[in-house]
């Protein structure tokens, strides 16, 4: 289950990282008992623009971890969005250090994923999340709970990270970006009114992301197209 928790993971390293990153700029210069003695600071640190300039300048030849790589870079293109809600960007974080790993792009009830590659396959997705939402007419409470959050998910990557391909594949019959959409959007708002999800403390983060699906969506194509630079044989896993 994916969790906003990026800044609850980052390591010794990503905190090395800012130090090293902030001491560059002039009068920003920032300490380790700062990072790591209020958390609102932190926060606030974060959202130094010199650290995303320093990831994009310095793209594979940086030692920090992906959960960091990803909220930095989802925070950055969110708040370009007006989307400010640190939660929320921290969930979305996650959910891309998440499906950065190819194996994780199964669903709760082990569903294959598609077989012909995640940046291929815009055509077998909609088969997909079709098996997904077959499964729900046998599911227990919770594992409906998990697969309308990982259609969600699901959506919302495939449409912000891989939307040149789905609108290619879309001319040809395969489902378009609004299909993804749509069901992402429905699927959030389903999720936000369960139970888990207010004990999970996740309510806030899925009614945020099914009223901006479309905004979040947008910016994520503004991280895939912009910063990413993946050429195809990566996206076809983006394993970073």
């Amino acid at each position: 289950m994916i969790r906003a928790n990026c800044r609850a993971r980052f390591t010794a390293a990503d905190f090395d990282f800012i130090v090293r990153a902030l001491a560059r700029s002039r009068g920003d210069s920032v300490s380790l008992v700062d990072l790591l003695s209020d958390s609102e600071t932190r926060d606030s640190i974060l959202d130094h623009p010199r650290l995303v300039e320093t990831i994009l300048s310095n793209a594979g030849h940086l030692h920090i971890s992906s959960q960091f790589y990803f909220y930095v870079l989802a925070r950055y293109v969110l708040q370009q969005a007006g989307i400010g809600d640190r939660k929320l960007c921290d969930y979305v974080g996650s959910l891309l250090e998440t499906f950065s790993r190819a194996n994780q792009l199964q669903s709760p009830d082990k569903i294959e994923p598609p077989k012909d590659g995640f940046a291929g396959a815009s055509n077998r997705a909609h088969e997909y999340i079709s098996d997904m939402l077959i499964a729900l007419t046998r599911a227990t409470p919770e594992q409906t709970f998990l697969l309308r959050a990982h259609v969600g998910n699901y959506s919302l990557f495939i449409s912000g990270i891989f939307h040149e391909n789905t609108q290619r594949r879309s001319l040809r019959g395969a489902p378009d970006i609004e299909f993804y959409e749509k069901i992402g959007r429905s699927n959030y708002q389903l999720v936000a009114s369960h139970e888990t999800a207010r004990r999970c403390e996740l309510t806030d983060v899925f009614a945020g992301l099914a009223s901006r699906f479309h905004d979040v969506r947008l910016a994520l194509n503004e991280l895939s197209d912009r910063l990413l630079h993946l050429d195809e044989d990566a996206r076809s896993s983006l394993v970073l």
